[in-house]
């Protein structure tokens, strides 16, 4: 036990040591090999490899054949570690997990769809256009709904420029996977979303700001107020 704690400190301090480097920009683009950093840090070849791998599971590397290890750009790195997010959505949703959901959408998806509107590139905003019209052609219940309706609200993440954002997609992606299910058994509310859906990307090509971020508002605000009403709770509060 005290050995493999030992380990565990010395992976810590080399991750630190590697990190330092990187963002002083020591080893330029690629890494060294294991054994060179092996030696500059005077760990074993077995914790070297161990901090790496942390470091890979955190899209801070790349492994190349031929190439080597190469600095991914920092905006590429890991913010939140999105396997712990899609664990925490695989639990049976209660009111309150729906609630906080349906909070950090609107913290996130309607600032996301504004700066969509005002500096998406062209390529982007027809994304969300083809994204979008992909999903008018499915019906809820049907196998590619959920990959669908998650690729429209991932497209205008993406479109917002923003690498916070970008990276929070996952946990929006969980938001629908729990939503849905429980939202696509009303009738009339397909068409309802839909509409929304259609005024959130019309917005956006518009190159409306204060449009495109009250129709996601919107949308989102038809979500929780059904929810609300289903699980007998308050709907979330307006942030």
């Amino acid at each position: 036990m005290e050995q493999a704690n030992k380990d565990r400190s010395l992976v810590s301090k080399v991750m630190d040591g590697l990190v330092t480097g990187i963002v002083e920009e020591k080893y330029g683009a690629i890494l060294p090999p294991q054994d060179v950093l092996s030696k500059e840090f005077d760990v074993s070849r077995t914790v070297m490899r161990e901090a790496l791998s942390m470091l890979l599971a955190r899209d801070m590397l790349d492994v190349r054949p031929k190439i080597g290890t190469r600095i991914r750009p920092m905006s590429d790195w890991r913010m939140i570690d999105e396997d712990v997010v899609n664990w925490r959505f695989r639990a049976k949703p209660d009111p309150m997990f729906l609630r906080d959901v349906i909070e950090f959408r609107i913290l996130i998806e309607p600032r996301a769809a504004a700066q969509a509107a005002a500096r998406g590139g062209a390529a982007e905003i027809a994304a969300i256009r083809e994204a979008f019209e992909a999903f008018r052609g499915i019906r809820p219940g049907e196998s590619s709904y959920q990959a669908a309706d998650e690729l429209f609200h991932t497209r205008i993440v993406i479109a917002s420029g923003n690498q916070f954002f970008r990276q929070m997609a996952a946990i929006i992606r969980g938001a629908l996977a729990s939503v849905n299910p429980i939202m696509s058994d009303r009738d009339g509310l397909w068409e309802s979303a839909l509409a929304s859906h259609q005024r959130v990307v019309e917005a956006i090509e518009r190159r409306d700001p204060k449009d495109a971020e009250m129709a996601s508002l919107a949308l989102i605000d038809s979500t929780a107020e059904e929810l609300g009403g289903r699980f007998s709770a308050e709907p979330p509060a307006r942030v």
